[in-house]
């Protein structure tokens, strides 16, 4: 009986002592990663604000792709949208920041964080890979589908349609989420 409390002890020190561990590094670390999660998100924003002054951010309930939503201005007047996306891949999660015009045309674009596939579904993070979905949204239907694109582009995202349709209903969805705004919140 006394073994079996002395095993139990030992064990009992080294979770402890591990744990305590733990604990002092995610202290250490969760403020930095906070903090570059954040820088990381103001530089998407600037990258993606198409020349304009961007607000203040504001939560959006009740939608399935739309998380938040900031205003752009130009010169004091409303000139579009930047909005929070989200949509489920083929590995997880995907979330973007895309900025519309008022008219629902998308300007600009960019992956913020995803799980998908190394070398296939990973391709939505490069910049080009959002070039298939520049200016559609307003007189142009955002490509949901590879049938929606031509030949070569269809081609580039061959192997991840999972995720290319994520994408592209994201970024639809925050199109019609714009438009039905009207230009006005």
């Amino acid at each position: 009986m006394t073994k079996n409390l002395k095993y139990s002890l030992i064990l009992l020190s080294i979770c402890a002592v591990c744990a305590f561990a733990l604990a002092l590094t995610n202290s250490v670390t969760a403020p930095v990663i906070v903090r570059l999660d954040l820088e990381r998100k103001n530089q998407a924003l600037e990258a993606v604000s198409a020349g304009y002054t961007f607000g203040d951010q504001e939560m959006v309930e009740g939608n399935k792709y739309v998380t938040y939503s900031i205003d752009l201005t130009d010169n004091g007047e409303l000139a579009g949208y930047i909005l929070g996306l989200q949509s489920a891949g083929y590995g997880g999660q995907i979330t973007l920041v895309a900025s519309y015009a008022l008219s629902g045309e998308l300007l600009a674009a960019q992956v913020l964080n995803h799980s998908e596939t190394p070398g296939l579904g990973a391709k939505a993070a490069d910049a080009s890979y959002m070039d298939k979905f520049m200016g559609t949204g307003s007189d142009k239907a955002v490509p949901t589908s590879k049938d929606m694109l031509s030949d070569s582009d269809a081609q580039s995202v061959s192997g991840a349609s999972v995720t290319f349709t994520a994408v592209g209903k994201a970024i639809d969805a925050g199109s019609a989420y714009v438009k039905a705004l009207g230009g006005t919140k």
